[in-house]
């Protein structure tokens, strides 16, 4: 087994503000929170990316209630709902971070720079490149 910060806090070894705990899954509130109530979902098992999650069903199912729960516990607008996979991953287990959003609460966009296609063959080029690599 993998001896990264989130599998200590599953663990117990490493003390966190726990939401909730499952056979599927941890949350536990982020220490770096963009704002307060920011949420970490992270699977029980050790697994680095998406990819690597056998079963997803029951992992985002946890997702999904967690996000609910935000929205409804906390009674913000909504939520940002996120997850990297290697690049910007600081913690090499996979996890999703579940972020109470209100309007005119500071955070604007995405953080990373936007493009455009040049052509809509261009565009078309990168979704057939992608969809031939989903079999």
């Amino acid at each position: 087994m993998s001896t990264d910060l989130f599998c200590e806090i599953i663990a117990g070894e490493r003390p966190a503000t726990m939401v909730h705990s499952d056979e599927v899954a941890v949350s536990f509130l982020d220490v770096r929170p963009v704002f307060k109530g920011h949420v970490l979902v992270v699977p029980r098992i050790h697994v680095e990316t998406l990819a690597d999650l056998a079963d997803v069903g029951p992992f985002f199912e946890r997702v999904q209630a967690m996000a609910r729960a935000v929205e409804e516990g906390l009674q913000v607008a909504g939520t940002f709902v996120a997850m990297n996979n290697r690049v910007s991953q600081s913690v090499p287990h996979l996890h999703v971070h579940i972020v109470p959003r209100n309007k005119k609460d500071g955070l604007r966009g995405f953080f990373w720079p936007r493009t455009t296609y040049d052509s809509t063959e261009e565009a078309e080029s990168y979704a057939e490149l992608i969809g031939k690599s989903l079999s």
